[in-house]
């Protein structure tokens, strides 16, 4: 068939060769044969290109859709994760906030003893604004007898306070009436809100001030919003409105001049994650960024952006938020600064150590004004607002700092913390600390330091050394506290730590011992200033002489102590007996084993703290009431709840009667004997006071009392080297230097039940002799009224045995 097929039509005896031979084969079956193969070749080219195509682009697909669900996966997880973190942050306690520490509250009421100096005093230290007619929290006006206030709103350890507008009325050194001027009626009391003394110590080195949403300005909030993220309101978080800004802007200048993140990313890279420059970082800030916008408000992402900024160091420790800083730069609550320190305080979120005001003022002022020509252009503020505004100067405090700072007073705030609050305490749960600070006494007592130290060291030698103690004569409260002649240094505080010789500061306590023996002894006792001489146990002589070297034979009881006579004063210790003394130093607050039982202890040789003699001091010039010193007075918690409240804790350590003597005869120390300097400055206050001065003038002492404090200062060096200062010579003078300032308040003494006067005539021999007719006059302590009934009697010689024993 295949040779019909393939031969011609003439015949196939010519197809017979063609067959054997293969070179002869015709175009036509050549070409029929040779065209196979090829369409068969030409078929199994292209199948395999397609599989192979399709087999490459199958297995690209399955590793993007592993990849992608891996990566999904991962995103996931991270979410989750993430989501986790954020929501126990933010849910929890956003922050570790300080234990914030407060002064004491200053409480008024119609009758209260205090003059118009002393509130504006009080005033001046809490940063209140002199104006002449107050329209804020924070400013008042004043005349001759009044003061016009808005006292700032606050929340005090019985709950909040809104601002008060209040008129006071003075009559001399009292406040007579406080008017409303909101209701138009008088008011009962009204509490001026404590000073900030600063912050307790906490485990990481931020402080911050929390503040709700709605306690910042919105003015500040709005410059925020202008000059960081504008589109706040708007985005979800991340901005791409405000990347693709930056890049334009950052392109046109050829450097990173503007950045895209929006102040929720800011607060996630703060809250959560380092501030190192990777692109895993960024994803993560956005991812963050994200569920921080999903979860929360605007409101509550925005609350704790401006509590977490940083703008700042002070010290070693970085501050963060606006309301410290406010604090910081400015000393005054954020809510009442003026609009060009707000803006300072926005333009320094940028770059708070490129903007510092303190060191780049010009840079810091650039920036600022850029803040408010971009509030100008917002339209928040007016053309005249704005040239206003960027006309001041910087207007930031001389020294930035968070609060004044009491080194000393914080060691005793401290050590009460521990011992009354305990395990309750701790320092990063936001609690505020509210003692008995008194701002203006704290402030008045280091600068008398620093004036007079530094004078006295002329003679003493510049390694002279001071502390000081004043406490509330009635509670015990510390209202000052000074550890050392750098008065905000936190180093030894010898106030507290400083154990010295206190010399002639015992011997009221001696005289007290004998005053609460009334059949025995009064104020006109005759004492012996004669020679004396007294042997101790292991042979040895010791002869007690007075400072000036002089003997006078008999002298008064009070005379002696009040012109701080050694010898009168050993006599009459060795009359009553060592134990005896001893009993009565420890009622009046001082450990027995602090005191070494010799007949030098007469004279001081044992040694104390400024912290133990002012308890001393406290409880004799309180009638013998004593109260233990205390600088604490309440404990409350970031919820409201007081962990702490001081109750007052008096009691009758030594008979009334006998402790009034004492202090009466101590304003005679004052008005005629050693502390008589004090005598020529402020005679009308009836001060009472003791020098005290040891061994070789190495220490000088001086407790000066007055209608509101206790005050002990001491002097010396750490060295125990002599000073060459007496009490009168060295620490009476910066007890002088304090009140002149401070200005002492009257020291009334109300005469207890028992105690009369007797009248007496000096004798030649200088001793006092009773007679009911005689020119002196003392108190003495008379229970069963003798003293009256004898004189308005006959005869009267009976009488005078009482005075002669």
């Amino acid at each position: 068939m295949m040779i019909k097929m393939f031969t011609p039509k003439k015949g196939p005896a010519k197809k017979v060769p063609a067959k054997k031979s293969p070179t002869a084969k015709s175009p036509q079956a050549k070409s029929t044969k040779t065209r196979k193969p090829r369409a068969a070749a030409k078929k199994r080219t292209p199948s395999k290109r397609g599989k192979a195509n399709r087999g490459w682009l199958k297995m690209l697909w399955g590793f993007a859709w592993k990849a992608g669900l891996a990566v999904a996966a991962i995103l996931l997880f991270v979410g989750i994760y993430l989501d986790t973190v954020v929501k126990q942050r933010f849910e929890g306690q956003l922050f570790d906030l300080p234990t914030v520490v407060y002064a004491r509250v200053l409480d008024l009421s119609p009758g209260t003893p205090i003059s118009i100096q002393q509130v504006r005093n009080e005033l001046d230290v809490l940063n209140y604004r002199k104006v002449s007619a107050p329209r804020h929290p924070g400013e008042y006006s004043s005349s001759s007898t009044k003061i016009e206030l808005i006292r700032r709103p606050f929340e005090f350890v019985d709950g909040p306070e809104a601002d008060r507008h209040v008129m006071l009325h003075f009559n001399g050194n009292e406040l007579t009436r406080i008017q409303s001027l909101e209701k138009k009626g008088d008011m009962g009391y009204l509490r001026i809100e404590p000073k900030m003394l600063g912050m307790l110590e906490k485990s990481n080195d931020e402080q911050r001030l929390f503040l709700k949403r709605n306690q910042f300005p919105e003015v500040m909030v709005d410059a925020l919003l202008v000059t960081e993220d504008r589109d706040f309101y708007q985005h979800d978080g991340v901005s791409p409105l405000a990347i693709a800004r930056a890049m334009v802007v950052n392109v046109k200048a050829g450097r990173t001049v503007q950045g895209g993140s929006t102040l929720t990313q800011q607060l996630a890279k703060n809250l959560f994650l380092s501030s190192e420059r990777t692109l895993w970082r960024k994803i993560r800030e956005a991812y963050i960024a994200l569920i921080l916008d999903y979860r929360y408000s605007k409101d509550e992402i925005l609350e704790a952006y401006l509590n977490e900024v940083y703008l700042g160091q002070n010290g070693g420790e970085a501050i963060h938020g606006f309301g410290l800083a406010s604090r910081l730069y400015f000393g005054q609550p954020i809510q009442e600064l003026r609009i060009d320190q707000l803006a300072l305080l926005v333009g320094m979120v940028k770059g708070p150590s490129y903007y510092n005001p303190v060191r780049y003022p010009e840079r810091a002022k650039t920036r600022r004004d850029l803040v408010l020509r971009l509030m100008m252009q917002q339209d928040i503020l007016s053309a005249s607002q704005y040239e206003a505004a960027a006309s001041r100067d910087l207007d930031i405090q001389d020294n930035p700092r968070i609060a004044s700072r009491q080194p000393a007073y914080f060691q005793q705030v401290n050590i009460e913390l521990k011992k009354f609050v305990g395990d309750r305490f701790e320092a990063q749960k936001g609690l505020r600390v509210f003692t008995s600070l008194d701002p203006v006494s704290q402030q008045e007592l280091e600068r008398s330091i620093a004036r007079k130290v530094p004078q006295l060291a002329k003679t003493a030698g510049n390694k002279l050394e001071a502390a000081a103690i004043a406490v509330d004569r009635n509670t015990g409260e510390i209202r000052a506290m000074v550890g050392g002649k750098r008065t905000g240094y936190d180093g030894f505080n010898r106030a507290l730590n400083a154990s010295r010789p206190i010399g002639s500061l015992v011997k009221p306590a001696v005289y007290l011992t004998a005053l609460q023996q009334p059949d025995k002894y009064t104020l006109a006792t005759t004492l012996m200033d004669t020679p004396l001489s007294l042997k101790g146990s292991k042979g040895s002589v010791w002869s007690p002489r007075n400072f000036d070297r002089k003997f006078r034979g008999e002298v008064p009881l009070y005379v002696a102590l009040s012109k701080s006579y050694n010898v009168p004063t050993v006599r009459l210790g060795m009359q009553l007996g060592i134990d005896s003394v001893s009993n009565t130093i420890e009622k009046l607050g001082v450990d027995k084993s602090e005191i070494r039982p010799v007949p030098s202890m007469f004279l001081g040789s044992f040694s104390l703290t400024p912290f133990q003699v002012a308890q001393m001091y406290q409880t004799v010039t309180n009638s013998g009431r004593k109260a233990p010193l205390s600088a604490l007075r309440s404990v409350v918690d970031n919820d409201g709840e007081v962990l702490y409240q001081s109750i007052p804790r008096v009691s009758q350590s030594v008979e009334q009667q006998a402790a009034w003597l004492t202090t009466y005869a101590m304003k005679r120390g004052v008005s005629e004997g050693t502390g008589r300097f004090l005598q020529s400055q402020f005679s009308w206050a009836g001060l009472a006071g003791k020098t005290g001065t040891s061994n070789d003038s190495r220490d000088s002492w001086f407790v000066g009392v007055d209608g509101r404090e206790v005050t002990t200062i001491w002097l010396g060096r750490d060295d125990n080297k002599p000073t060459k200062l007496t009490g009168s010579s060295g620490a009476l003078r910066v007890y002088a230097d304090y009140l002149k300032q401070r200005g002492p308040e009257v020291l009334r003494l109300p005469w207890p039940n028992g105690i009369a006067t007797a009248n007496f005539v000096n004798t030649n021999s200088g001793a006092l002799e009773f007679n009911c007719d005689g020119p002196v006059q003392l108190p003495v302590w008379d229970e069963r009224g003798d003293i009256k009934k004898g004189c308005e009697s006959q005869p009267k010689q009976w009488l005078k045995k009482l005075f002669e024993w």
